[in-house]
């Protein structure tokens, strides 16, 4: 693995433990160059509720590019529905070590548009 990657997986395992300590609903995201991935976690049981990507072929219908901020911020959007649809509204935002810029920041400022709050 390159120093780079490594990296970024010490910063996600610092941010996740931060995380487990306060027993939250976790919105984990996942950012590849050709698409931007959303789930949100449980806090004490570790299991998925909800996710949104875009994968979904609901999404690939309507956006031509997965790896563009516009589609990082209709997964953020559609994350945030499904997760108002169980009636989470506090979450704790888990970057995965990505910087907080880019589709990082889109996905989270739709989320925040749209109900959640982090």
């Amino acid at each position: 693995m390159s120093n780079s990657i490594e990296s970024r997986l010490r910063r996600a395992r610092q941010t996740r433990a931060k995380i487990a300590e306060l027993k939250v609903v976790r919105l984990a995201v996942h950012r590849s160059n050709s698409h931007i991935y959303a789930q949100l976690i449980d806090g004490s049981s570790s299991k998925v509720l909800a996710s949104a990507s875009t994968l979904e072929p609901e999404l690939r219908k309507e956006l031509p590019n997965g790896g563009t901020v516009t589609a990082a911020a209709v997964v953020g959007k559609r994350v945030a529905e499904k997760a108002r649809g169980l009636g989470i509204e506090t979450v704790a935002f888990d970057r995965s070590g990505f910087k907080y810029h880019g589709r990082v920041k889109a996905l989270a400022d739709a989320a925040r548009e749209n109900g959640l709050k982090f």
